[in-house]
């Protein structure tokens, strides 16, 4: 008898549990109901549909074809109502009862809205799904001013794309920064400065106290009393998950769905993933956690042995224009157990943050450096002791790359036979612009002894 798996939701969690299911269950079913209208597409590139970089077919991940040849049965535009959970079936929008053996809910989540006096009028929007962006985009042609509310990734890729349309555009940050999640005073400070340069006005500090207009958006009042105008408005101040089939139905409900370590709900054979789901009371709302979750959620509803779900090193993304910010891993944790290590360039606008607890790195700050963020974002996952570079870690210079192939393999340090002088790769050669990480081997074959002057040819390997 083959086991029948239904999964809510054709997002990125729901998509990556179908093909893990694949994998592991061949023989399975596999039927995935959502509410929404298009194929699985990657929401990431929203703002780059918006600005008209990206069409459509773009964004969309895997033809029709492809889910046919995987054995996925893809229902759109085939909302779920209900959960019955005794009778483990689902009850469609069309009153259709659809069973199931297995069932995970990825109904991912929707934009939160404040209750904002005037928000519900024409032309104030919030950008999560496919049909927002074109919905902004096609208003965006009539309008010349546009204001967005909320200083995060997502408000702020927004307002790039806006101005890319010709748009005036003013963002608007109740915190006293730009992504205040993310970024410390600092780097904060030199992000802003960076992003002004787009001609994108920010106002930070700012709270908003009423949408002004008569049916259709003139402005943003703000409770300083000044007013900025407008004809258009996205308001971006984060997600909410999508929890209600849930709660209906009598499963355990936080901020989202709670599950375990397994993924498994409070009621048997129903999981959850992605950003519906609560996991050790966080809420992640970030594509790596789904992409976690769904893998060992899938393996787990197939009875594929898989190592528990231990949480998601965050790590977020911007890139706009020529601006690279990544953060990593607990990058604005203010705790006196911390070490935090900075490194600035205002010429060439990078700021770099290191955050330690015991020695090793937890968190990160990457603002132009993306070349680093490959090897820290590893550093942080696997936990390394970094006491052997601590003297080296504010270098601007430093290869993150060298330093972690030094501390996954510690490379040998060498004695010259002349002097006793030992080459350290941990510690590099400073005067000579050797940086930490480097191993003996890699130095140039003219690089001699700081000591006395003897060539490599004179060091031995110390043998420890």
């Amino acid at each position: 008898m083959h086991t029948r798996y239904l999964i809510v939701g054709n997002g990125v969690a729901g998509i990556n549990a179908a093909k893990t299911l694949v994998q592991n269950d061949p023989d399975g079913e596999i039927a995935v109901y959502a509410a929404e209208r298009y194929p699985y597409y990657n929401r990431w590139q929203l703002p780059a549909l918006l600005a008209g970089h990206k069409s459509q077919p773009d964004i969309q991940f895997y033809p029709e074809q492809w889910y046919v040849e995987q054995g996925i049965q893809v229902h759109l535009d085939s909302p779920v109502q209900a959960l019955e959970p005794a009778a483990k079936h689902v009850i469609l929008a069309n009153g259709q009862a659809i069973n199931y053996d297995r069932l995970l809910l990825a109904t991912g989540g929707h934009s939160f809205i404040p209750p904002i006096p005037g928000a519900d009028q024409a032309g104030v929007f919030a950008l999560h799904d496919l049909d927002d962006a074109l919905a902004i985009r096609r208003y965006a042609a009539q309008a010349r001013r546009a204001a967005v509310i909320g200083g995060g990734l997502l408000g702020l890729e927004t307002a790039h794309s806006l101005k890319e349309l010709g748009l005036d555009v003013t963002v608007i940050e109740a915190f006293p920064r730009l992504l205040p999640r993310q970024l410390d005073a600092p780097g904060s400070a030199m992000f802003q400065e960076t992003f002004e340069h787009l001609g994108i006005q920010v106002q930070t500090g700012a709270i908003t106290k009423a949408i002004a207009g008569d049916g259709k958006v003139s402005g943003v009042e703000l409770q300083n009393g000044e007013t900025i105008p407008c004809e258009l408005v996205v308001v971006s101040t984060g997600i909410r998950g999508n929890v209600e089939l849930a709660a209906q139905a009598g499963l355990a409900v936080k901020r989202g769905i709670v599950v375990n370590q397994w993924l498994e709900t409070s009621q048997p054979d129903i999981y959850a993933a992605g950003d519906c789901a609560e996991f050790d009371g966080q809420v992640y709302g970030i594509i790596p956690a789904a992409i976690e979750q769904a893998q060992v959620a899938a393996l787990r509803m197939a009875g594929v042995a898989t190592e528990p779900y231990k949480g998601t090193v965050p790590s977020t993304t911007l890139k706009v224009a020529d601006i690279d910010l990544t953060c990593i891993g607990q990058a604005n944790v203010e705790d006196e157990s911390c070490v935090y290590v900075r490194f600035e360039d205002h010429d060439r606008g990078i700021y770099r943050k290191l955050v330690l607890r015991e020695k090793k790195l937890i968190g990160s700050i990457l603002l132009g450096d993306k070349r680093n963020v490959v090897p820290i974002t590893k550093l942080i996952k696997g936990a390394v002791d970094l006491s052997a570079y601590a003297d080296n870690l504010g270098a601007g210079d430093l290869d993150f790359r060298a330093l972690l192939a030094s501390a996954q393999s510690p490379a040998s340090r060498y004695e010259c036979s002349i002097c006793g002088y030992v080459y350290d790769p941990a510690r590099g050669d400073p005067e000579a612009n050797i940086p930490a990480g480097t191993s003996f081997e890699s130095l140039p074959s003219d690089w001699t002894c700081p000591m006395c002057g003897a060539g490599k040819d004179m060091f031995t390997k110390l043998e420890e």
